[in-house]
C-alpha cells in the first residue's frame, strides 16, 4: 500500500484537552499482542472512549458528533510513558493525519513521523486559543502547511511556524518510509558503488 503524501491539510479538529496523555491511554497494553498495524484505530483511547460494558461514552470527544476531522488537538506532553509504536499505529489507523500539541514525548513524536502522522508543536498560547476556538465553534478549521511549516487557526487567522527534521519532512512530502527513501536513490547508490569498487 502506498504511503499518503503530505503537503497541506485543512480540516476540522477533535479536541483532547488533557495533559500528560501516555501511550497506555492512547492504546492500552492488552491490545499489543497483534503485530500488524491494521485495526488499532478501533481501540484508540479504548478505556476513555468506552465503558466497562463496551458502550461509547458520549462525553468523550471522539464520540461527540460535533467534532470531526483528521487533526487531533492534544494537551501538553502528549505520548509520554512507554515507547510503544502501537500508539502511533492507533492514531494513524483511526485516520488522524496531524496531532497538535505544545509538547510531545520524543520517542512518540518520532513514531508518529514514521507512521505518516505529523506532530505539530505550537506555543502554549496558540494551543489554548485553539482549544477555546474549537469549543466555541466545533466547525473551526485548521490549515497545516508542511512545505512552509506553518499552522493556522482559520477562525482567528493566528498562524505559527513549527519545526521538523528536514529528512522526515521530505519523507512525508514524498510519501516515503526509510526503505522507500533509499530505493528512490538506488541509481545514485549504484553509481557510487560502481565508481568505488573498481
Amino acid at each position: 500500500m502506498d504511503n499518503p503524501k503530505f503537503t497541506i491539510v485543512t480540516s476540522r479538529c477533535v479536541p483532547l484537552p488533557v495533559e500528560n496523555v501516555d501511550t497506555d491511554q492512547i492504546i492500552p497494553a492488552r491490545f499489543l499482542k497483534v503485530t500488524s498495524r491494521e485495526g488499532f484505530g478501533e481501540n484508540l483511547f479504548r478505556d476513555w472512549r468506552f465503558d466497562a460494558e463496551g458502550n461509547k461514552r458520549p462525553d468523550f470527544p471522539l464520540n461527540d458528533p460535533r467534532y470531526s476531522g483528521c487533526i487531533l488537538v492534544a494537551g501538553k506532553n502528549f505520548g509520554c510513558g512507554s515507547s510503544r509504536e502501537h500508539a502511533a499505529w492507533a492514531i494513524a489507523d483511526y485516520g488522524f493525519r496531524v496531532v497538535i500539541s505544545s509538547f510531545f514525548a520524543d520517542i512518540h513524536k518520532n513514531n508518529e513521523l514514521n507512521n505518516f502522522v505529523l506532530p505539530v508543536v505550537v506555543s502554549d498560547d496558540f494551543l489554548a486559543e485553539l482549544f477555546a476556538t474549537v469549543e466555541a465553534d466545533p466547525a473551526t478549521e485548521v490549515r497545516v502547511d508542511l512545505p512552509n511549516q506553518t499552522v493556522e487557526n482559520l477562525a482567528t487567522g493566528r498562524k505559527e511556524s513549527f519545526d521538523i527534521n528536514p529528512y522526515k519532512k521530505q519523507c512525508l512530502v514524498e510519501g516515503l518510509d526509510d526503505i522507500g527513501y533509499l530505493l528512490s536513490h538506488s541509481a545514485e547508490i549504484d553509481s557510487y558503488e560502481s565508481a568505488n569498487n573498481k
